[in-house]
């Protein structure tokens, strides 16, 4: 199995779900993980499963983000693979969505992530070396009725990598988008009965970020979809 060529990962938008495994996988593969959302002590259980630390930021401020990443060179060193995995959501019939609600979801799922690539990319530029791996979602490639605010902040995030992908790559930082096109299982939300394996596992969807981070060079992918055997697309 190839080494995960990366010593400092930092997870923005942290959970119980996808955001807990990737912090456990992680681990296991030898990083260092720091740990960031609006609400730090809600991850104080993980940080100290895994033997990291977590940070209060709240991704779409800049001075926030600036501060995050500072805080986390002086824990445990520049990070040199950064995950933004935050989001909000908002939807409903079209005319009659909340303007403002609409401004939240584009902030958070795509100006957010702007902004702490923005800031990844400025410490992992002079040591040509990194990651930079965004979580989309079905939304990032299908808008659904109902869901504009979601597709619109999805497809602009997706854009954005995209766009980073072309112009960082050859200089080092490899950065990736990854589709999950799928509903995420959950002890809340489990597979049904009758639709074993439905849901995709968080394990196996953190398991593929890792294989990311260890893909040679010559090879690297700027883009994965992941969905259940049994989901249409």
């Amino acid at each position: 199995m190839a080494e995960t060529p990366y010593r400092t990962a930092l997870i923005v938008g942290v959970g119980s779900g996808l955001s807990a495994s990737l912090a456990r996988t992680f681990t296991k593969a030898g990083m260092r993980v720091a740990l960031a959302a609006r609400r730090a002590a809600d991850l104080a259980p993980l940080a100290g499963e895994i033997g990291g630390k977590a940070f209060a930021c709240d991704a779409t401020k800049r001075a926030e983000v600036t501060k995050l990443f500072a805080a986390v060179e002086a824990d445990a060193g520049a990070a040199d693979v950064v995950v933004y995995n935050a989001g909000y959501r908002t939807r409903g019939p079209f005319i009659e969505l909340d303007p403002a609600e609409v401004e939240k979801t584009l902030i958070a799922s795509a100006f957010g992530g702007f902004l702490v690539a923005q800031e990844a990319a400025k410490q992992m530029l002079p040591r040509k070396q990194g990651a930079i791996l965004f979580t989309g979602a079905s939304a990032s490639v299908k808008g659904y009725a109902q869901s504009a605010p979601f597709a619109m902040g999805k497809f602009a995030l997706r854009g954005l990598a995209q766009s980073m992908a072309r112009e960082l790559s050859p200089q080092g930082i490899h950065v990736a988008h990854v589709v999950i096109d799928g509903g995420i299982r959950s002890a809340q939300r489990p597979d049904p009965p009758d639709k074993p394996d439905s849901l995709l596992h968080p394990d196996a969807v953190a398991q593929v970020y890792l294989d990311l981070l260890r893909q040679h060079r010559s090879a690297w992918a700027w883009e994965i979809e992941l969905r259940p055997w049994v989901e249409r697309f």
